[in-house]
């Protein structure tokens, strides 16, 4: 089997663009100047059940034994964020037993035909044996939802994209996980997909009590006991929805995506938070979430890139690094000011450079 661990770390110098519009940062690079490195192949362990999958389009398979043997995997992709995408698959395919059973499943926005098509180009030619499929999200109906933020980053249409899963991806795909474009896996996502959601839990992902959870919604919010009471009963923390996993058919099954959507249309009639696409997620599931261990969520890496700030990891032990915040590393590693745990990262950047010789 070809070792999941890379030896060497490539650092690049190459300047980056500003774009308006993007997935969770203010700076980064427009892809379509990019030239990606062809991954390796990685295969099964002897261990793994080898999953019947030839092309795809083949997502949905009348094999029960297929689709129990699958992990799905689900990101939003576009060409701003399209180097921190190709980073997470690589590490989660290097760190996996059985990456051969992994079935990644892509949304993109469908305004730009040719960024999807751009986009599926450039994932086949990196990832020749990659089992993916990239579905059309028509962002117009939530861009009319999205309040001003804090961050203009934050109003991207994408970042909600999240909400939809249920609707995109077919209804054989009933367990997933979801993931931002900014984080590494150094530990097998298996595991992570094996968290026990419980007898009621519509998904899964590391809580943390400690944080002031009042800041992320208005005066306006707890001023009126109709919308405060929404807690009641509820001990609600917060959570990061860049790392999540979601039962799906519990979310079809409670209609999920409507009680998402109502809160976003009553923020738009009277503003009751602050933060994007994150307080309609706490306002429904907060409280009521199955928890991971917070080793599958290190985040905050990215700290405030304005200021230069570093983060450190949370004490205890890492199997997911995510680089949430305004810096992101390979930003930060191309204007020659990394932050010590940008060097995690670079092992796992496929860009393709000038600097970069052939061996």
């Amino acid at each position: 089997m070809m070792s999941r661990f890379p030896m060497i770390i490539f650092i690049h110098f190459i300047p980056f663009l500003l774009i308006i519009c993007i997935s969770a940062t203010d700076t980064t690079a427009p892809a379509s100047i990019n030239k990606f490195r062809e991954a390796p192949k990685f295969y099964n362990s002897p261990t793994c059940s080898k999953l019947n999958y030839t092309s795809t389009t083949a997502i949905c398979s009348n094999n029960n034994n297929n689709n129990a043997l699958a992990v799905h995997v689900a990101m939003t992709l576009d060409l701003a964020y399209l180097r921190g995408s190709m980073a997470v698959i690589l590490s989660i395919l290097q760190h996996t037993c059985c990456p051969e059973n992994i079935i990644f499943h892509f949304v993109a926005t469908s305004s730009a035909d040719n960024n999807i098509k751009h986009l599926n180009h450039t994932i086949a030619n990196s990832f020749p044996y990659l089992h993916f499929k990239i579905y059309p999200f028509d962002d117009s109906p939530v861009a009319g939802l999205i309040s001003t933020s804090i961050r203009a980053a934050l109003d991207c249409p994408l970042n909600y994209a999240r909400n939809y899963l249920a609707v995109l991806l077919p209804n054989c795909v009933k367990k997933v996980v979801y993931l931002d474009s900014d984080l590494v896996l150094v530990d097998d996502i298996s595991k992570l997909v094996a968290t026990p959601l419980g007898e009621g839990a519509v998904l899964a992902a590391p809580e943390y009590c400690n944080a002031n959870f009042t800041s992320y919604f208005t005066p306006t919010f707890w001023s009126n006991p109709s919308l405060s009471l929404t807690f009641a009963n509820r001990k609600p923390c917060y959570f990061n929805t860049g790392v999540m996993v979601i039962d799906l058919e519990r979310w079809r099954a409670g209609d999920y995506t409507r009680k998402i959507t109502e809160w976003m249309e009553l923020q738009k009639r009277m503003r009751i938070y602050e933060l994007g696409s994150l307080p309609p997620f706490l306002l429904v599931f907060a409280g009521n979430i199955a928890p991971v261990d917070h080793r599958w969520n290190q985040h905050g890496l990215g700290g405030d890139n304005f200021r230069g700030l570093c983060r450190d990891l949370h004490p205890g032990p890492v199997s997911l690094l995510h680089w949430s915040g305004k810096g992101k590393p390979w930003v930060r590693l191309d204007a020659n000011r990394p932050c010590p745990l940008d060097a995690l990262w670079a092992p796992y950047d496929l860009l393709q450079t000038p600097f970069l010789l052939d061996s």
